[in-house]
């Protein structure tokens, strides 16, 4: 019994040791080497197949936004993860709850609104532009979908006086600014 609690111990150590290296790794802000993929590498089938996978904005209740920039709701979602674009209801690039500065009341619009083609420009000079506080976040992402989904997010941006929205209707942006601050 104690030699087994030893090597336990010892592995699990081993292991905690692993994970602080990765994380340390992580926050040390590094060149961004290899360009952010703006396009999606397979085609929008809507087979089952399981090469044909995609990822989605997964949290929604009802709306689920997939990597190809259709939104749909969560009960039209294939088993691949992509949304049925046979149905009716099915939308691309959708920017239905959003304002013209970027931001959304619904998440799932946001991404996708996001994830259109002419938003690539805008991306990209927010990636440029990113303050040092943000910088270990936006590069970590590897595509335009993990992008949208990370500025889609609220964060210390969308608040005023740490603990109210900006605006609190529309609360997540992918615009390069955030909301405007409401007065006092």
């Amino acid at each position: 019994v104690f030699g087994l609690s030893l090597v336990y111990f010892l592995t699990s150590t081993f292991k905690q040791e692993e994970r602080t290296v990765r994380d340390r790794n992580l926050l040390q802000v590094q060149e961004h080497e290899q360009p952010i993929m703006w396009k999606v590498k397979f085609s929008s089938g809507n087979s089952s197949q399981l090469s044909n996978q995609c990822r989605n904005s997964v949290q929604g209740k009802l709306l689920i936004t997939d990597e190809l920039g259709y939104i749909c709701e969560r009960k039209d979602l294939l088993v691949n993860g992509c949304c049925n674009v046979n149905v009716p209801s099915t939308k691309l690039y959708s920017c239905d709850s959003c304002l013209p500065n970027g931001c959304c009341s619904v998440y799932e619009y946001c991404v996708s609104c996001c994830l259109q083609p002419n938003k690539q420009h805008l991306l990209e000079r927010f990636l440029n532009r990113a303050a040092i506080a943000f910088q270990n976040l936006f590069m970590a992402v590897e595509d335009r979908f993990e992008l949208c989904l990370a500025k889609c997010r609220t964060s210390s941006q969308s608040v005023q006086h740490e603990n109210t929205y900006r605006d609190p209707i529309a609360k997540y942006c992918y615009g390069e600014y955030p909301p405007e601050l409401l007065p006092v």
